[in-house]
Protein backbone atom coordinates (compact mmCIF):
# COMPACT_ATOMS: atom_id res chain seq x y z
CA UNK A 1 0.00 0.00 0.00
CA UNK A 2 3.08 2.37 0.69
CA UNK A 3 4.43 1.51 -2.50
CA UNK A 4 0.71 2.38 -4.15
CA UNK A 5 0.68 5.18 -2.24
CA UNK A 6 3.91 6.74 -3.37
CA UNK A 7 3.15 6.05 -7.19
CA UNK A 8 -0.34 7.90 -6.65
CA UNK A 9 1.95 10.46 -5.11
CA UNK A 10 4.80 10.69 -8.09
CA UNK A 11 2.00 10.73 -10.30
CA UNK A 12 0.00 13.45 -9.06
CA UNK A 13 3.01 15.51 -8.71
CA UNK A 14 3.86 14.86 -11.81
CA UNK A 15 0.80 16.09 -13.38
CA UNK A 16 0.84 19.28 -11.32
CA UNK A 17 3.80 19.85 -12.78
CA UNK A 18 2.66 19.46 -15.91
CA UNK A 19 -0.40 22.10 -15.16
CA UNK A 20 2.49 24.11 -13.77
CA UNK A 21 4.60 23.97 -16.77
CA UNK A 22 1.35 24.80 -19.10
CA UNK A 23 0.54 27.57 -17.28
CA UNK A 24 3.71 29.20 -17.55
CA UNK A 25 4.21 28.35 -20.98
CA UNK A 26 0.85 30.41 -21.24
CA UNK A 27 1.95 33.61 -19.58
CA UNK A 28 2.22 36.73 -21.91
CA UNK A 29 3.51 39.13 -19.19
CA UNK A 30 5.22 39.10 -15.97
CA UNK A 31 2.93 41.99 -14.24
CA UNK A 32 -0.72 42.01 -14.55
CA UNK A 33 -1.84 43.84 -18.07
CA UNK A 34 -5.20 45.56 -18.70
CA UNK A 35 -6.63 45.83 -21.88
CA UNK A 36 -9.80 47.59 -22.63
CA UNK A 37 -12.19 45.84 -25.07
CA UNK A 38 -15.56 46.09 -26.83
CA UNK A 39 -17.44 43.44 -27.47
CA UNK A 40 -20.91 43.15 -29.19
CA UNK A 41 -23.16 40.63 -30.49
CA UNK A 42 -25.82 39.83 -30.91
CA UNK A 43 -26.50 37.41 -27.42
CA UNK A 44 -23.64 39.49 -25.88
CA UNK A 45 -23.57 42.97 -25.50
CA UNK A 46 -20.49 43.83 -23.73
CA UNK A 47 -17.46 42.28 -22.15
CA UNK A 48 -18.01 40.40 -18.47
CA UNK A 49 -14.99 40.75 -16.85
CA UNK A 50 -16.27 37.95 -14.50
CA UNK A 51 -16.83 35.82 -16.96
CA UNK A 52 -14.89 32.51 -15.29
CA UNK A 53 -13.44 31.79 -18.56
CA UNK A 54 -12.00 35.64 -18.39
CA UNK A 55 -11.17 34.35 -14.98
CA UNK A 56 -8.95 31.69 -15.97
CA UNK A 57 -7.85 33.44 -18.97
CA UNK A 58 -6.58 36.27 -16.70
CA UNK A 59 -4.70 33.92 -14.51
CA UNK A 60 -3.05 31.80 -17.54
CA UNK A 61 -1.96 34.56 -19.52
CA UNK A 62 -1.55 37.45 -17.51
CA UNK A 63 -3.55 39.82 -19.40
CA UNK A 64 -7.26 41.49 -17.89
CA UNK A 65 -9.81 42.36 -20.74
CA UNK A 66 -11.59 45.17 -18.79
CA UNK A 67 -14.87 45.73 -20.83
CA UNK A 68 -15.64 49.62 -22.68
CA UNK A 69 -18.78 48.18 -24.93
CA UNK A 70 -20.53 51.49 -26.47
CA UNK A 71 -24.25 50.52 -26.76
CA UNK A 72 -24.70 48.02 -24.55
CA UNK A 73 -28.35 48.51 -24.39
CA UNK A 74 -28.75 48.23 -27.95
CA UNK A 75 -28.69 44.65 -29.29
CA UNK A 76 -27.73 46.07 -32.89
CA UNK A 77 -24.41 45.51 -33.21
CA UNK A 78 -23.89 47.82 -36.33
CA UNK A 79 -25.66 50.44 -34.10
CA UNK A 80 -22.91 49.61 -31.32
CA UNK A 81 -20.27 49.70 -33.55
CA UNK A 82 -21.30 52.89 -35.57
CA UNK A 83 -21.20 54.49 -32.04
CA UNK A 84 -18.01 53.50 -30.88
CA UNK A 85 -16.64 55.34 -34.25
CA UNK A 86 -18.58 57.86 -33.71
CA UNK A 87 -17.62 58.76 -30.41
CA UNK A 88 -13.50 58.57 -31.39
CA UNK A 89 -11.64 57.05 -28.32
CA UNK A 90 -10.95 53.63 -29.23
CA UNK A 91 -10.58 50.60 -26.46
CA UNK A 92 -7.49 48.48 -27.20
CA UNK A 93 -9.65 45.64 -28.43
CA UNK A 94 -12.71 45.90 -30.74
CA UNK A 95 -14.41 42.35 -31.56
CA UNK A 96 -17.70 40.58 -31.55
CA UNK A 97 -20.49 39.87 -34.42
CA UNK A 98 -19.43 41.01 -38.00
CA UNK A 99 -16.80 43.19 -37.92
CA UNK A 100 -15.06 41.89 -40.93
CA UNK A 101 -16.40 45.14 -42.92
CA UNK A 102 -15.98 47.46 -40.10
CA UNK A 103 -11.87 46.54 -39.71
CA UNK A 104 -11.24 45.95 -43.44
CA UNK A 105 -12.94 49.44 -44.35
CA UNK A 106 -11.26 51.18 -41.67
CA UNK A 107 -8.15 49.63 -40.89
CA UNK A 108 -6.76 50.62 -44.09
CA UNK A 109 -7.57 54.02 -43.46
CA UNK A 110 -5.46 53.74 -39.75
CA UNK A 111 -8.18 52.77 -37.29
CA UNK A 112 -7.10 49.49 -36.75
CA UNK A 113 -3.38 48.01 -37.07
CA UNK A 114 -1.79 45.40 -39.60
CA UNK A 115 -1.67 42.10 -37.93
CA UNK A 116 0.41 39.92 -40.35
CA UNK A 117 3.98 40.76 -39.02
CA UNK A 118 2.36 40.53 -35.85
CA UNK A 119 1.40 36.70 -36.66
CA UNK A 120 4.45 35.79 -38.55
CA UNK A 121 6.82 36.84 -35.21
CA UNK A 122 4.36 35.93 -32.49
CA UNK A 123 1.49 34.40 -33.09
CA UNK A 124 2.91 30.61 -33.85
CA UNK A 125 -0.57 29.41 -33.64
CA UNK A 126 -2.80 31.55 -35.35
CA UNK A 127 -0.19 31.30 -38.11
CA UNK A 128 -0.12 27.59 -38.48
CA UNK A 129 -4.07 27.88 -38.96
CA UNK A 130 -3.66 30.37 -41.58
CA UNK A 131 -0.99 28.26 -43.65
CA UNK A 132 -2.80 25.32 -43.55
CA UNK A 133 -5.86 26.88 -44.48
CA UNK A 134 -5.13 29.88 -47.41
CA UNK A 135 -8.65 30.01 -47.95
CA UNK A 136 -9.41 31.38 -44.49
CA UNK A 137 -5.95 33.84 -44.71
CA UNK A 138 -7.37 35.18 -48.04
CA UNK A 139 -11.00 35.59 -46.51
CA UNK A 140 -9.60 37.62 -44.13
CA UNK A 141 -7.71 39.96 -46.02
CA UNK A 142 -8.23 43.53 -46.54
CA UNK A 143 -7.86 45.13 -50.09
CA UNK A 144 -4.78 46.42 -49.02
CA UNK A 145 -3.22 43.15 -48.68
CA UNK A 146 -2.91 42.79 -44.38
CA UNK A 147 -5.17 41.00 -42.30
CA UNK A 148 -6.66 43.35 -39.37
CA UNK A 149 -8.97 40.78 -37.22
CA UNK A 150 -8.70 37.25 -36.13
CA UNK A 151 -11.64 35.48 -37.03
CA UNK A 152 -14.21 33.50 -35.42
CA UNK A 153 -13.30 30.03 -37.30
CA UNK A 154 -16.29 27.43 -36.63
CA UNK A 155 -16.13 23.47 -36.73
CA UNK A 156 -17.88 21.10 -38.15
CA UNK A 157 -20.29 20.30 -41.85
CA UNK A 158 -23.53 20.17 -41.38
CA UNK A 159 -25.78 22.82 -39.69
CA UNK A 160 -29.41 21.93 -41.02
CA UNK A 161 -31.05 19.49 -42.20
CA UNK A 162 -34.57 18.03 -43.54
CA UNK A 163 -36.64 16.53 -41.40
CA UNK A 164 -40.15 14.12 -41.43
CA UNK A 165 -42.30 12.18 -39.34
CA UNK A 166 -41.24 9.08 -39.81
CA UNK A 167 -44.38 7.29 -37.88
CA UNK A 168 -46.69 9.49 -40.15
CA UNK A 169 -44.93 7.84 -43.39
CA UNK A 170 -45.38 4.42 -41.68
CA UNK A 171 -49.17 5.08 -40.91
CA UNK A 172 -49.59 6.02 -44.38
CA UNK A 173 -47.67 3.06 -45.89
CA UNK A 174 -45.05 5.79 -47.63
CA UNK A 175 -41.33 5.73 -48.06
CA UNK A 176 -39.09 8.67 -47.59
CA UNK A 177 -39.18 10.91 -50.19
CA UNK A 178 -36.70 10.43 -52.90
CA UNK A 179 -37.63 12.72 -55.57
CA UNK A 180 -39.28 16.12 -56.37
CA UNK A 181 -42.31 14.43 -57.22
CA UNK A 182 -42.25 11.80 -54.66
CA UNK A 183 -41.82 15.12 -51.76
CA UNK A 184 -44.83 16.60 -53.27
CA UNK A 185 -46.65 12.85 -53.35
CA UNK A 186 -45.91 12.96 -49.05
CA UNK A 187 -47.03 16.48 -48.41
CA UNK A 188 -50.24 15.94 -50.53
CA UNK A 189 -50.73 12.75 -47.97
CA UNK A 190 -50.04 15.21 -45.04
CA UNK A 191 -52.02 17.76 -46.22
CA UNK A 192 -55.17 15.18 -47.22
CA UNK A 193 -54.96 11.88 -44.99
CA UNK A 194 -55.15 12.49 -41.93
CA UNK A 195 -52.16 11.26 -40.34
CA UNK A 196 -52.21 12.78 -36.86
CA UNK A 197 -55.73 11.15 -36.71
CA UNK A 198 -57.96 13.41 -34.80
CA UNK A 199 -60.82 13.67 -37.85
CA UNK A 200 -59.49 17.38 -38.58
CA UNK A 201 -57.39 18.54 -41.90
CA UNK A 202 -55.43 20.39 -39.47
CA UNK A 203 -52.03 18.90 -40.60
CA UNK A 204 -48.84 21.31 -41.76
CA UNK A 205 -47.19 19.76 -44.38
CA UNK A 206 -44.11 21.54 -44.50
CA UNK A 207 -42.96 24.08 -41.92
CA UNK A 208 -40.18 26.43 -41.06
CA UNK A 209 -38.86 28.57 -37.77
CA UNK A 210 -37.35 30.87 -40.54
CA UNK A 211 -39.08 32.06 -43.67
CA UNK A 212 -36.22 31.67 -45.62
CA UNK A 213 -35.91 28.20 -45.01
CA UNK A 214 -39.22 27.80 -47.38
CA UNK A 215 -37.74 29.91 -50.03
CA UNK A 216 -34.49 27.17 -49.96
CA UNK A 217 -37.06 24.80 -51.48
CA UNK A 218 -36.08 26.26 -54.76
CA UNK A 219 -32.87 24.39 -55.02
CA UNK A 220 -35.06 21.55 -55.43
CA UNK A 221 -35.50 23.34 -58.86
CA UNK A 222 -31.77 23.81 -59.03
CA UNK A 223 -31.83 27.29 -58.11
CA UNK A 224 -30.30 28.56 -54.69
CA UNK A 225 -30.91 31.30 -52.18
CA UNK A 226 -26.97 31.92 -50.73
CA UNK A 227 -23.85 30.81 -50.92
CA UNK A 228 -23.46 30.94 -47.61
CA UNK A 229 -24.28 30.33 -44.28
CA UNK A 230 -25.95 33.85 -44.22
CA UNK A 231 -29.52 34.22 -45.98
CA UNK A 232 -29.54 36.44 -49.20
CA UNK A 233 -26.10 36.12 -49.97
CA UNK A 234 -23.65 36.34 -53.01
CA UNK A 235 -22.33 33.13 -54.35
CA UNK A 236 -19.94 32.34 -56.77
CA UNK A 237 -20.90 30.36 -60.18
CA UNK A 238 -18.05 29.27 -62.61
CA UNK A 239 -15.81 32.20 -60.98
CA UNK A 240 -17.96 34.87 -60.63
CA UNK A 241 -19.94 36.28 -58.11
CA UNK A 242 -23.82 37.00 -58.86
CA UNK A 243 -26.76 36.72 -56.67
CA UNK A 244 -29.01 33.84 -56.44
CA UNK A 245 -32.24 36.12 -56.96
CA UNK A 246 -31.26 37.32 -60.40
CA UNK A 247 -30.68 33.63 -61.73
CA UNK A 248 -33.42 32.01 -64.09
CA UNK A 249 -33.03 28.75 -61.98
CA UNK A 250 -34.38 30.66 -58.45
CA UNK A 251 -37.09 31.66 -60.82
CA UNK A 252 -38.43 28.76 -61.60
CA UNK A 253 -38.03 27.32 -58.79
CA UNK A 254 -40.08 29.88 -57.02
CA UNK A 255 -43.00 29.64 -59.29
CA UNK A 256 -42.87 26.02 -57.88
CA UNK A 257 -42.67 26.71 -54.42
CA UNK A 258 -45.39 29.35 -54.74
CA UNK A 259 -47.86 26.78 -56.41
CA UNK A 260 -47.15 24.41 -53.55
CA UNK A 261 -47.61 27.37 -51.00
CA UNK A 262 -51.05 28.10 -52.66
CA UNK A 263 -52.10 24.15 -52.76
CA UNK A 264 -52.02 24.35 -48.62
CA UNK A 265 -48.52 22.11 -48.59
CA UNK A 266 -46.74 24.83 -47.06
CA UNK A 267 -47.40 26.90 -43.25
CA UNK A 268 -50.19 29.55 -44.40
CA UNK A 269 -48.31 31.39 -41.24
CA UNK A 270 -44.84 30.56 -42.43
CA UNK A 271 -44.24 34.54 -42.78
CA UNK A 272 -45.41 35.56 -39.14
CA UNK A 273 -45.43 32.24 -37.15
CA UNK A 274 -41.81 32.93 -36.75
CA UNK A 275 -39.09 31.00 -34.22
CA UNK A 276 -42.34 29.46 -32.42
CA UNK A 277 -43.09 27.53 -35.23
CA UNK A 278 -41.17 24.44 -34.52
CA UNK A 279 -42.16 24.03 -30.88
CA UNK A 280 -45.87 25.37 -31.58
CA UNK A 281 -46.75 22.33 -34.31
CA UNK A 282 -44.61 19.49 -33.20
CA UNK A 283 -46.06 19.83 -30.16
CA UNK A 284 -49.28 20.07 -31.32
CA UNK A 285 -48.95 17.04 -33.42
CA UNK A 286 -49.62 19.03 -36.29
CA UNK A 287 -46.06 19.80 -38.36
CA UNK A 288 -45.00 17.04 -40.99
CA UNK A 289 -41.87 18.25 -42.52
CA UNK A 290 -38.96 21.07 -41.78
CA UNK A 291 -35.36 22.15 -42.87
CA UNK A 292 -33.54 23.19 -39.81
CA UNK A 293 -30.61 22.28 -37.04
CA UNK A 294 -29.78 18.84 -36.77
CA UNK A 295 -29.42 18.91 -33.06
CA UNK A 296 -31.61 20.85 -31.88
CA UNK A 297 -34.48 19.52 -33.66
CA UNK A 298 -33.65 15.95 -33.15
CA UNK A 299 -34.40 16.34 -29.91
CA UNK A 300 -38.23 16.49 -29.86
CA UNK A 301 -37.90 12.47 -29.98
CA UNK A 302 -37.29 12.58 -26.57
CA UNK A 303 -39.07 15.42 -25.46
CA UNK A 304 -42.55 14.90 -26.80
CA UNK A 305 -41.76 10.61 -26.59
CA UNK A 306 -45.10 10.86 -23.43
CA UNK A 307 -47.19 13.11 -25.10
CA UNK A 308 -47.30 11.68 -28.99
CA UNK A 309 -47.66 8.66 -29.34
CA UNK A 310 -44.98 7.04 -31.80
CA UNK A 311 -43.80 11.05 -32.33
CA UNK A 312 -40.44 10.14 -34.41
CA UNK A 313 -38.85 13.40 -36.22
CA UNK A 314 -35.92 12.08 -38.05
CA UNK A 315 -33.66 13.31 -40.47
CA UNK A 316 -33.86 12.00 -44.31
CA UNK A 317 -31.08 13.07 -47.69
CA UNK A 318 -32.65 16.26 -49.43
CA UNK A 319 -34.62 14.59 -52.62
CA UNK A 320 -33.00 14.72 -55.86
CA UNK A 321 -33.69 18.45 -57.96
CA UNK A 322 -34.95 17.85 -60.57
CA UNK A 323 -31.87 17.62 -62.85
CA UNK A 324 -30.79 14.43 -60.46
CA UNK A 325 -28.70 16.55 -57.81
CA UNK A 326 -28.76 15.85 -54.48
CA UNK A 327 -27.27 18.83 -52.42
CA UNK A 328 -27.50 20.56 -49.03
CA UNK A 329 -27.09 24.44 -49.20
CA UNK A 330 -26.45 24.98 -45.90
CA UNK A 331 -23.52 24.12 -44.49
CA UNK A 332 -20.96 25.39 -41.52
CA UNK A 333 -18.98 27.86 -42.99
CA UNK A 334 -15.15 27.52 -42.71
CA UNK A 335 -14.79 31.83 -41.19
CA UNK A 336 -17.27 33.64 -39.96
CA UNK A 337 -17.26 37.72 -39.96
CA UNK A 338 -16.86 37.75 -36.22
CA UNK A 339 -13.90 38.33 -34.10
CA UNK A 340 -11.36 40.84 -32.78
CA UNK A 341 -9.17 43.38 -34.05
CA UNK A 342 -6.61 45.74 -31.96
CA UNK A 343 -7.42 49.19 -32.30
CA UNK A 344 -4.80 52.07 -33.52
CA UNK A 345 -4.79 53.28 -29.68
CA UNK A 346 -3.61 49.88 -28.65
CA UNK A 347 -0.01 50.64 -26.88
CA UNK A 348 0.85 46.69 -26.32
CA UNK A 349 0.06 45.13 -30.22
CA UNK A 350 2.37 42.38 -29.16
CA UNK A 351 1.24 41.62 -25.83
CA UNK A 352 -2.37 41.40 -27.45
CA UNK A 353 -1.48 39.56 -30.42
CA UNK A 354 0.02 36.99 -28.23
CA UNK A 355 -2.99 36.54 -26.07
CA UNK A 356 -5.37 36.06 -29.17
CA UNK A 357 -2.61 33.64 -29.88
CA UNK A 358 -3.03 31.94 -26.87
CA UNK A 359 -7.18 31.09 -27.63
CA UNK A 360 -5.59 28.66 -30.62
CA UNK A 361 -3.39 27.04 -27.93
CA UNK A 362 -4.68 24.05 -27.01
CA UNK A 363 -5.60 25.12 -23.73
CA UNK A 364 -6.79 28.37 -24.92
CA UNK A 365 -9.14 26.19 -27.07
CA UNK A 366 -10.31 23.91 -24.67
CA UNK A 367 -11.37 27.23 -22.36
CA UNK A 368 -12.90 29.18 -25.25
CA UNK A 369 -15.19 26.02 -26.37
CA UNK A 370 -15.88 24.19 -22.66
CA UNK A 371 -15.31 26.27 -20.46
CA UNK A 372 -12.71 25.80 -16.78
CA UNK A 373 -11.98 22.12 -16.73
CA UNK A 374 -12.91 20.86 -12.99
CA UNK A 375 -15.84 23.63 -13.44
CA UNK A 376 -17.50 22.32 -16.22
CA UNK A 377 -15.82 19.73 -17.88
CA UNK A 378 -13.12 17.05 -17.04
CA UNK A 379 -10.90 15.05 -19.31
CA UNK A 380 -11.65 11.57 -19.57
CA UNK A 381 -9.65 9.48 -21.65
CA UNK A 382 -8.65 12.01 -23.36
CA UNK A 383 -11.66 13.78 -24.45
CA UNK A 384 -12.98 16.82 -22.74
CA UNK A 385 -16.31 15.81 -21.15
CA UNK A 386 -19.25 17.98 -19.65
CA UNK A 387 -20.02 17.62 -16.29
CA UNK A 388 -23.65 16.87 -15.69
CA UNK A 389 -24.48 20.52 -14.32
CA UNK A 390 -24.34 21.61 -17.91
CA UNK A 391 -25.31 18.86 -19.80
CA UNK A 392 -28.67 18.16 -17.12
CA UNK A 393 -28.79 21.78 -16.30
CA UNK A 394 -32.14 23.83 -16.71
CA UNK A 395 -30.62 26.00 -19.14
CA UNK A 396 -29.88 25.28 -22.74
CA UNK A 397 -26.12 23.90 -22.64
CA UNK A 398 -25.27 26.80 -25.62
CA UNK A 399 -26.74 29.69 -22.60
CA UNK A 400 -24.71 28.12 -20.17
CA UNK A 401 -21.84 28.23 -22.07
CA UNK A 402 -22.20 31.82 -23.05
CA UNK A 403 -23.07 32.70 -19.45
CA UNK A 404 -19.38 31.66 -18.38
CA UNK A 405 -17.75 33.23 -21.50
CA UNK A 406 -17.53 29.97 -23.59
CA UNK A 407 -18.42 29.58 -27.64
CA UNK A 408 -18.84 34.09 -27.39
CA UNK A 409 -18.07 35.25 -31.11
CA UNK A 410 -14.54 36.51 -30.92
CA UNK A 411 -11.48 34.85 -32.46
CA UNK A 412 -10.68 31.64 -31.53
CA UNK A 413 -11.05 28.05 -33.43
CA UNK A 414 -14.28 26.21 -32.55
CA UNK A 415 -14.16 22.76 -31.57
CA UNK A 416 -17.03 20.16 -32.67
CA UNK A 417 -16.89 17.90 -29.89
CA UNK A 418 -18.53 20.32 -27.71
CA UNK A 419 -21.36 20.18 -29.29
CA UNK A 420 -21.03 16.34 -30.54
CA UNK A 421 -21.45 15.22 -26.69
CA UNK A 422 -25.15 16.69 -26.65
CA UNK A 423 -26.56 15.94 -30.10
CA UNK A 424 -29.38 13.43 -29.69
CA UNK A 425 -28.69 10.09 -30.94
CA UNK A 426 -31.12 10.45 -34.31
CA UNK A 427 -28.83 13.43 -35.19
CA UNK A 428 -26.12 11.73 -35.01
CA UNK A 429 -27.23 8.91 -37.39
CA UNK A 430 -28.36 11.87 -39.32
CA UNK A 431 -24.87 13.48 -39.41
CA UNK A 432 -23.46 10.02 -40.12
CA UNK A 433 -26.27 9.71 -43.21
CA UNK A 434 -25.56 12.80 -44.74
CA UNK A 435 -21.74 12.41 -45.06
CA UNK A 436 -22.94 9.03 -47.36
CA UNK A 437 -23.90 11.52 -49.98
CA UNK A 438 -21.54 14.50 -51.88
CA UNK A 439 -23.87 17.45 -50.54
CA UNK A 440 -22.21 20.33 -50.24
CA UNK A 441 -21.53 23.06 -52.11
CA UNK A 442 -18.75 25.74 -51.93
CA UNK A 443 -19.06 28.61 -50.05
CA UNK A 444 -18.55 32.03 -50.75
CA UNK A 445 -16.35 33.56 -48.21
CA UNK A 446 -16.64 37.66 -49.25
CA UNK A 447 -14.62 39.89 -50.31
CA UNK A 448 -13.07 42.81 -49.04
CA UNK A 449 -13.95 46.05 -50.84
CA UNK A 450 -11.80 48.90 -51.34
CA UNK A 451 -13.56 52.86 -50.13
CA UNK A 452 -14.49 53.42 -53.63
CA UNK A 453 -16.43 50.17 -54.17
CA UNK A 454 -17.45 49.97 -51.10
CA UNK A 455 -18.70 53.51 -51.69
CA UNK A 456 -20.63 51.74 -54.88
CA UNK A 457 -22.13 48.88 -52.89
CA UNK A 458 -23.63 50.92 -50.08
CA UNK A 459 -25.02 53.78 -52.57
CA UNK A 460 -27.03 50.68 -54.61
CA UNK A 461 -26.73 47.04 -52.67
CA UNK A 462 -29.51 47.96 -49.40
CA UNK A 463 -32.42 49.16 -51.83
CA UNK A 464 -31.73 46.13 -54.68
CA UNK A 465 -31.81 43.71 -51.51
CA UNK A 466 -34.98 45.31 -50.52
CA UNK A 467 -36.55 45.08 -53.50
CA UNK A 468 -35.43 41.49 -54.30
CA UNK A 469 -37.50 40.71 -50.95
CA UNK A 470 -40.72 42.41 -51.46
CA UNK A 471 -41.38 40.66 -54.75
CA UNK A 472 -39.69 37.44 -53.71
CA UNK A 473 -42.41 37.58 -50.78
CA UNK A 474 -45.08 38.81 -52.77
CA UNK A 475 -44.63 36.01 -55.38
CA UNK A 476 -44.37 33.38 -52.32
CA UNK A 477 -47.73 34.66 -51.67
CA UNK A 478 -49.53 34.67 -55.27
CA UNK A 479 -49.42 38.31 -55.50
CA UNK A 480 -48.29 38.48 -59.31
CA UNK A 481 -46.66 35.35 -61.33
CA UNK A 482 -42.70 35.33 -61.27
CA UNK A 483 -42.01 34.03 -64.63
CA UNK A 484 -44.56 36.53 -66.33
CA UNK A 485 -43.16 39.94 -63.99
CA UNK A 486 -39.49 38.47 -64.53
CA UNK A 487 -38.41 40.64 -67.51
CA UNK A 488 -39.60 43.31 -65.82
CA UNK A 489 -37.63 42.44 -62.37
CA UNK A 490 -34.54 42.05 -64.13
CA UNK A 491 -34.78 45.39 -65.52
CA UNK A 492 -35.49 47.16 -62.07
CA UNK A 493 -32.85 45.38 -60.72
CA UNK A 494 -30.61 46.91 -63.48
CA UNK A 495 -32.28 50.26 -63.25
CA UNK A 496 -31.29 50.53 -59.27
CA UNK A 497 -27.67 49.72 -60.10
CA UNK A 498 -27.82 45.94 -59.98
CA UNK A 499 -24.43 45.43 -62.77
CA UNK A 500 -22.71 48.34 -61.60
CA UNK A 501 -22.57 46.22 -57.94
CA UNK A 502 -21.42 43.21 -59.59
CA UNK A 503 -18.64 44.68 -61.02
CA UNK A 504 -17.12 46.30 -57.75
CA UNK A 505 -17.62 42.34 -56.23
CA UNK A 506 -16.42 40.84 -58.67
CA UNK A 507 -13.23 43.19 -59.36
CA UNK A 508 -12.95 42.70 -55.54
CA UNK A 509 -13.00 38.70 -56.12
CA UNK A 510 -10.68 38.22 -58.21
CA UNK A 511 -8.07 40.79 -56.55
CA UNK A 512 -8.58 38.85 -53.38
CA UNK A 513 -8.83 35.19 -54.37
CA UNK A 514 -7.36 35.15 -58.02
Amino acid sequence: MRRLGLTVSLLASSCLAGMAAAEDHSRIVEEPLELTIHFHSDLTQGYEEDFPVEQKARELTGIHLVDQTSGRNTANTLEATNLLLAQGGMPDIVGGLLIKQVVNEYGPQGAFQPLNDLIEEHAPHIKALLDERPDIAKSITAYDGNIYYIPYVPDGKYGRAYFVRQDWLDKLGLGQPDTVDELYEVLVAFRDRDPNGNGKQDEVPFFVRHWEEAVRLVTLWDGRTSGSDTFHDFLVEDGRIVHPYAMETYRDGLAEVARWYAEGLIDKEVFTRGRSARDFLLSGDLGGMTHDWFASTSGYNAHLADDIEGFNFIPFLPPKTISGRRIEEHRRIPVKPDGWAISHTNDHPVETIKYFDFWFSEQGKLLSNFGVEGDSWDMIDGEPVFKDVVLSGTEPINTHLRNIGAQLKKGFAQDYRYEWQWTAEGARKGIELYETEDLLVDQFLGVALTKEEQEVYDRYWHAILVYMLERQQAWFLGTGDVKADWDDYVAALKSKGYDKVMEVMNAAYQRQYG
